[in-house]
C-alpha cells in the first residue's frame, strides 16, 4: 500500500492508543524520513529546474507559447509515471522522485525536437496544416527510438530482484511509464496545441 497513507494511520492509532509519558516523543523514520525529505527538497528543485528550462526555451524560441508548449509535455509525462507507480504497487520514494526529474528532461526534449522541426517547416512556406502533418510524421521515429531505446536500457532494472532492486525498480518504473504516456501525447497532442496556439509572432505571450 501507499507509505505515506500507511504512516499517516499509524500515526493516527499511536496517537489514539499509545499515550506517551513526559518528555517521550516518536520519530518516523527509514523510507518514510527519506520519502518526506526527498519531497521538500524536490519543491524547491522543480520549481527552479522549470523556470530555467523555460529561460533556456525562450531563448531558443523567442516565443512564450511555443516555450510553454514543450512545457506542456511534462504532464504527459507525469501522468504515465503515476499511473506505472499506482499499477505497480510503488511509493513515492527517492528512486522514484528521482525518475520524475530524469522524465522532465525527456518530456522537455521530446518537445522541443518536435517544435523546432514544424519551425523549420514553417520557415519553408508550407501552410499551418501541412507543417503539424509532416512535421508529426518525418519525426515519428526519432521520437519513437529516443523513448524506445531508454525504456529497454531500464527493462534491466526494472527486473531486478536481487541487493538493490527496492532503489532501481521505483526508478525504473516512473521512467517507463512516463515513456509511454510522453511519447503518444507527444505525437498526437502537441501538434494540434501547435496548431491552435502556437503560431502567435514570436515573443508574443
Amino acid at each position: 500500500r501507499d507509505l505515506v497513507g500507511f504512516v499517516e494511520e499509524a500515526q493516527q492509532l499511536i496517537k489514539a492508543k499509545v499515550p506517551l509519558p513526559p518528555g517521550y516523543h516518536l520519530v518516523w523514520g527509514g523510507q518514510f524520513e527519506n520519502q518526506q525529505r526527498a519531497a521538500e527538497r524536490l519543491a524547491i528543485v522543480v520549481p527552479a529546474a522549470l523556470a530555467l528550462i523555460f529561460i533556456v526555451l525562450f531563448m531558443t524560441f523567442g516565443s512564450v507559447r511555443q516555450s510553454l508548449l514543450v512545457l506542456a509535455n511534462i504532464p504527459f509525462a507525469m501522468v504515465g509515471g503515476v499511473l506505472a507507480l499506482w499499477g505497480t504497487g510503488e511509493y513515492l520514494s527517492v528512486p522514484a522522485s528521482v525518475g520524475f526529474i530524469a522524465l522532465l528532461g525527456i518530456a522537455v526534449l521530446n518537445g522541443l525536437v518536435l517544435v523546432s522541426y514544424f519551425n523549420q517547416l514553417g520557415a519553408t512556406g508550407m501552410s499551418l496544416a501541412e507543417v503539424v502533418f509532416e512535421g508529426a510524421r518525418r519525426r515519428l521515429r526519432p521520437v519513437m527510438m529516443t523513448a524506445s531505446i531508454t525504456a529497454f536500457g531500464l527493462v534491466p532494472m526494472l527486473l531486478a530482484s536481487g541487493p538493490g532492486a527496492e532503489i532501481q525498480r521505483p526508478l525504473a518504473v516512473v521512467v517507463i511509464g512516463g515513456l509511454v504516456t510522453s511519447t503518444l501525447l507527444t505525437l498526437l497532442l502537441l501538434p494540434v496545441l501547435f496548431q491552435r496556439f502556437a503560431q502567435a509572432g514570436k515573443g508574443q505571450a
